[in-house]
């Protein structure tokens, strides 16, 4: 009779838990994402209804495919090719509209009022969405921290952006964008022209640029952790756009073997920078000219709460941001001036006029008007990051709308660039005119519709560093040669880590 009364306890608690259990799951699953719907589409919210577990995955890779599948005309209208799926519901339901991410909705924000009201949040209603562990390999520096820890560091890195800071940066600036047009003077020879494809070329500059400026060495010391990283930027955006399953990131497959691999392989390499770093430190050789000095120093304050694995992966960021911002911005700026002879012409007057043959300084980078506003416009048509993600974490009322917690926000900044309501009708031309009174007076009635760095608290710490390295390659670039497309040249954007061509950038490079 004990034995039964056991036997009975144990199987009436083993139909509890599995009750629980399966509870559990048809609320995650099915109740919670239909109530969240309803909840959403209560307001006059349209979109796509709820799949059950992958929501709109299936139809957002198959429009990918399908755009990437074949080149576009020679314009700028990118964003049906760069964020098709994106294009078509703010095409078919409105400005502010619901999908779906496995369970979670998603709403798509294309008002740029709502954006920047987001983007200006100070209170931490708006943070991160939960990202695929294996995502979050990539990097956890300060772009993807939240709360305290993430003002915390924010308040210790930002020194090392300061205006002065960067002024001392402009001779390794200099070096990087003198090797670069002395490599391709030999390519070319005296008086002569040949095919470059410039959107490695500019990853080459951009890597030895962050090299030098945040490590002290050069693109070659760091070369093989551009290429890892470059790699696991592929592998990251496969696992980002497919189903997780808890728990599969353990699982030994190939890939992830890899993934993780590269993850080990990279930390180790950059240990050992520190780790040398550390040393010439001790040994009094310490001089305070880079960003890995800074990230020590903050490491070293009583109450900074850095590790060297948080050193790690703040480096890990500063190769990735540093990189492909730049890199993507003047493989664009040279396609784009190839397209538009006459403003190459303007900006090349412009940068004899101020320094001709002299070395560049940062007094004459701020002279360069012209070239600032060909690199704002160019920020405007092909802006790095298409879209920013932000995730409620409770109930939000904003602009009129009342989000409820465990809601997805995508913001795709390249829709307000591309949008006639706030830069007229001609917003498709290539019009740098657009910025000669700054970028608050660009867009129509002064309207702010321009974010190729983000706005608010977590705008791009970089984003001056990027301005004054973009400026000075160009000008460089501009007094000794001129270009032109290649015959061979297709127009094809799209959406990486960052917006690149996807068949490269051959360029039909002339000395002068």
């Amino acid at each position: 009779m004990e034995d039964y009364k056991i036997f009975k306890n144990l199987a009436i608690s083993s139909a509890l838990l599995i009750l629980c259990a399966v509870i559990r799951v048809v609320y995650t699953i099915w109740w919670r994402p239909k109530s969240l719907e309803k909840q959403l589409r209560q307001q006059g919210i349209k979109g796509t209804s709820y799949k059950l577990l992958h929501g709109d995955m299936k139809d957002i890779k198959k429009s990918t495919i399908q755009a990437l599948s074949k080149p576009m005309s020679l314009n700028h209208q990118i964003a049906p090719r760069v964020l098709p799926f994106f294009h078509d519901m703010v095409q078919k339901y409105g400005k502010v509209c619901l999908n779906w991410i496995e369970t979670r909705p998603r709403l798509i924000i294309g008002d740029p009022e709502l954006i920047r009201l987001i983007l200006a949040d100070k209170n931490g209603e708006f943070v991160f969405p939960p990202l695929n562990p294996l995502v979050n390999i990539l990097q956890q520096g300060v772009a993807t921290l939240q709360g305290e820890r993430w003002a915390k560091r924010r308040r210790l890195i930002t020194p090392a952006f300061h205006f002065e800071k960067l002024k001392r940066m402009v001779p390794a600036f200099s070096t990087s964008c003198v090797g670069l047009t002395d490599r391709w003077k030999k390519m070319i020879g005296p008086e002569g022209s040949s095919e470059i494809d410039v959107a490695q070329e500019f990853q080459n500059l951009a890597g030895d640029v962050i090299a030098r400026t945040a490590f002290g060495s050069s693109y070659e010391e760091g070369k093989r952790i551009f290429e890892l990283q470059k790699e696991q930027g592929v592998l990251v955006l496969e696992a980002y756009t497919n189903i997780y399953i808890p728990g599969f990131r353990f699982l030994p497959t190939k890939k992830n073997k890899r993934r993780y691999y590269i993850d080990n392989e990279i930390k180790s390499m950059l240990r050992k920078m520190i780790a040398e770093k550390e040393k010439a430190m001790r040994n009094g050789e310490f001089v305070d000219n880079d960003l890995l000095d800074l990230l020590l120093q903050c490491k070293e304050e009583s109450d900074s709460g850095m590790t060297i694995d948080d050193v790690i992966e703040e480096c890990k960021l500063f190769y990735i941001a540093g990189q492909e911002t730049t890199a993507s911005l003047l493989t664009w700026t040279m396609i784009v001036l190839s397209m538009h002879p006459d403003w190459q012409q303007k900006a090349r007057d412009e940068v004899l006029q101020i320094c001709d043959k002299r070395p560049l300084d940062s007094e004459a980078i701020n002279q360069l008007k012209i070239v600032q506003m060909i690199l704002y416009e160019v920020l405007r048509l092909y802006p790095p990051l298409t879209c920013l993600y932000r995730h409620t974490r409770q109930r939000t009322n904003i602009g009129g709308l009342s989000i409820p917690a465990g809601v997805d926000l995508a913001l795709p900044i390249l829709f307000l660039h591309d949008d006639p309501n706030y830069w007229g009708k001609d917003v498709e031309k290539f019009k740098p005119e657009r910025f000669s009174e700054g970028v608050r007076k660009a867009s129509k009635d002064d309207q702010n519709a321009f974010y190729p760095f983000g706005w608010g608290p977590r705008i791009c710490l970089g984003q001056n560093f990027t301005m004054i390295e973009a400026k000075m390659a160009l000008a460089m670039i501009l007094r000794d040669f001129s270009f032109q497309l290649s015959p061979s040249y297709t127009h094809a954007p799209c959406s990486l880590i960052s917006v690149q061509p996807q068949y490269g950038a051959p360029i039909i490079v002339h000395r002068l």
